[in-house]
């Protein structure tokens, strides 16, 4: 009998991506997709499975299809379609709760993957150049997207300290770009004009979207427990990004770049949050050693290409963020991945 691995978050593109991807793998048996909503996308051999990890019926889920893997993809930065931030939270912090009540009673699960973030580390003008895995953010997140990503982390531990016999891996990925992704930040650099916080240049490191679905298939199939930074190799500056893409850019003050944000999101130009504005004013880098010593994995690109190949997607000109992206075969790709 092969293994039977169970992916939440499937109505993403990139979960859906992941999920398909693990179909035709060797030693896999089935594939169970769980959401609250069916994928847009084919789902080739995955099985869906209507369900809301934020209810005890995932419990059941698990116990009736004999999971022994779960990845957990749920975790999002963005609210979906007619969703807003307490929703967003809601998925975030109470969903993970009872996923992992679920897994904590399921006697043959072996194995717990987490796609987290970086995110967790903040942003403020008192990190270290680079953050390693041990290394607690400056400042504690109050709001956002880091907050839960904060809070999940921490149950995420105390499951591992109780279920000692599952292997957990908590992969804290970079920034993902990609032709393909419409994360937030990969809208900011869609903007005709690119806004910038005057006297700063954050730092930045990007993961290509194939090697986010690499290290979560990677991390599948190693076994190993522990949490690890991912990023591609290298960082890149802020000034250095926007002189890429071609595009002008504007002089923002400190003290208006909050303001700017807030209208941006308002207007929906951009889904900025507070916490995004911090990462496009001070930046983050993190150290990347652990995920290629002791998880294994190295991202095939380096921040450079990833943010290269990025930029070959956009059409020549201004760009407005909420054009259709293209996938490798010219279909149209509705939102693209959100992540």
């Amino acid at each position: 009998m092969g293994r039977v691995v169970l992916v939440t978050g499937i109505s993403r593109g990139l979960a859906l991506r992941f999920a398909r991807g693990l179909t035709g793998e060797p030693g896999i048996d089935r594939v169970i997709g769980v959401d609250v909503t069916p994928p847009r996308g084919d789902l080739g051999a995955v099985q869906f499975v209507r369900a809301d990890i934020r209810n005890p019926v995932i419990a059941k889920v698990i116990a009736k299809e004999d999971v022994d893997t779960v990845v957990h993809m749920s975790v999002v930065a963005t609210p979906g379609d007619n969703a807003g931030r307490s929703s967003m939270k809601e998925l975030n912090v109470i969903g993970t709760m009872q996923l992992l009540a679920a897994c904590q009673r399921a006697p043959g699960l072996r194995h717990l993957v987490v796609k987290s973030s970086t995110t967790v580390y903040g942003a403020s003008s008192r990190d270290p150049a680079m953050f390693t895995e041990d290394m607690p953010p400056k400042r504690l997140p109050r709001s956002g997207y880091a907050k839960d990503v904060y809070e999940v982390e921490g149950y995420v531990r105390g499951f591992a300290r109780r279920r000692s016999d599952v292997t957990v891996t908590m992969l804290r990925c970079a920034n993902s770009i990609g032709p393909r992704i419409t994360s937030p930040l990969a809208q900011y650099f869609r903007l005709p004009v690119i806004p910038r916080v005057l006297g700063y240049d954050a730092r930045m490191q990007f993961l290509h979207e194939t090697d986010l679905l690499e290290v979560l298939r990677h991390a599948t199939f190693a076994g190993v427990h522990g949490t690890f930074n991912v990023a591609g190799d290298g960082i890149m500056t802020l000034s250095q990004a926007i002189r890429r893409t071609g595009k002008p850019s504007v002089m923002v003050p400190g003290f208006a770049a909050m303001t700017a944000g807030s209208l941006m999101r308002q207007t929906k130009l951009v889904d900025f949050s507070a916490e995004q504005v911090k990462f496009l004013t001070y930046g983050r880098g993190v150290d990347t050693s652990a995920c290629a010593r002791v998880l294994g994995f190295r991202p095939r690109y380096t921040t450079a290409e990833a943010f290269a190949d990025f930029v070959e997607s956009l059409p020549p000109g201004l760009t407005a963020p909420s054009r259709l992206l293209v996938d490798h075969v010219g279909a149209p790709v509705p939102g693209g991945d959100r992540g």
